[in-house]
């Protein structure tokens, strides 16, 4: 469907060396509430083009000194009229001419003597095109705003969040090394707990969302380097291990082999490092949580499992879907934002891998994810 435009809003510049033809073009659209300019000639055309800027030129192809197809060719040459369209205005109607008009840049042909219905319907055509740009370009410059204003909150989240949030963190840590339940108040040192898990897992949402904001602006540079995926994830293991300890957790992997793979260390730690932290923030009290590291058809793969609430079958489609940001709270009513998983599959995926998961409600979980060996990338 067309769309629908208001001629008033619209100035039409007639070009015809002939000054009938310019009078009866002039009454035509003047009494459709058209604007109108006009021009005699080819020279004078290219003039009240640049001085008027018309939304549409109808185009004499027969004109002494510069005709229509040399003005079309000039005005290609310009960048601000080389955007406006011509209609070109012809008595020629053999296929040489028409060819040649598109050739020299023109978007419709009408020939004289042409039907006043035909000629409307044809500038209207015209007119609700240049009316879909201007749209286009409306909302492209409002989405470049929004950009704008969202790699503004980037920077807010960067450098105005995150820092505070760090400091505080790592002074509710050491605050909680450096006391027992037995030096204070009860109560005290509930809130004094609530407080230091309440700021671990702010500032994990917070380093989360910091870089699949930069994931998503392209931001992130990938470092690959050899490493013993293996001997990484043990190292996240035991930074993680005082989390699960609260729930009285144990957090278990029996490999004992080397698994080399080509990554970006820091990537795939946080992969880890959110994959372990789900599986404990859905595990009941005093399970396990078991982490294996294997080779399956020559890639590695990474596991971590647990023994908690499962995920319902009707829930699974939403979890790594981007726009539904799918979370549930945690066993110990614990907050995710979605963002974790969606970072997991987004960083495993710039690795060359893949990132899936098998569930039953009640059951349990199973995450995993593939990384090419690192032979493999050689």
């Amino acid at each position: 469907m067309e769309m629908k435009i208001n001629p008033s809003e619209y100035k039409i510049l007639i070009v015809d060396d002939v000054a009938p033809n310019v009078l009866l073009l002039k009454a035509l659209l003047g009494r459709e509430k058209y604007n109108i300019v006009s021009a005699t000639s080819g020279k004078e055309a290219l003039d009240l083009a640049v001085r008027e800027n018309p939304d549409l030129i109808l185009l004499d192809v027969m004109m002494p000194e510069m005709d229509g197809f040399e003005v079309a060719r000039r005005m290609r040459e310009d960048e601000k009229l080389g955007k406006i369209p011509v209609i070109f205005l012809t008595a020629l109607d053999d296929a040489q001419s028409v060819v040649k008009g598109f050739q020299m840049g023109g978007n419709d042909f009408i020939s004289k003597p042409f039907r006043k219905e035909e000629l409307l319907v044809r500038i209207s055509h015209q007119l609700s095109l240049v009316e879909a740009k201007r749209i286009i370009l409306r909302q492209t410059e409002e989405l470049q705003k929004t950009i704008d204003a969202r790699d503004k909150l980037y920077s807010v989240i960067a450098h105005d969040l995150r820092s505070p949030m760090a400091s505080m963190k790592m002074l509710l840590n050491t605050i909680m090394m450096s006391v027992t339940r037995d030096d204070m108040d009860p109560d005290l040192f509930d809130m004094l707990e609530m407080s230091n898990k309440t700021s671990e897992e702010v500032f994990a949402l917070l380093d989360n969302l910091l870089k699949w904001t930069k994931s998503q602006l392209g931001k992130i540079t990938i470092v690959p380097q050899v490493v013993d995926i293996a001997e990484l994830t043990h190292g996240v293991m035991d930074v993680i291990a005082s989390v699960a300890a609260i729930k009285n957790i144990k957090v278990e992997m029996k490999t004992t082999d080397k698994f080399e793979v080509t990554v970006d260390i820091e990537m795939i730690k946080s992969v880890i490092r959110n994959l372990l932290s789900n599986a404990i923030k859905f595990s009941h009290n005093d399970t396990v949580v078991e982490v294996s590291v294997r080779e399956e058809k020559g890639e590695v793969v990474v596991s971590v499992k647990d023994h908690g609430v499962g995920i319902k079958s009707e829930n699974q489609a939403k979890l790594l879907h981007d726009v539904s940001h799918f979370t549930t709270y945690g066993t110990a009513s614990e907050e995710g934002s979605g963002l974790g998983l969606l970072l997991c599959r987004d960083f495993v995926r710039k690795n060359g891998g893949r990132l899936w998961f098998v569930s039953t409600e009640n059951i349990g979980s199973e995450f995993s994810f593939s990384l090419p060996k690192a032979e493999s990338l050689n």
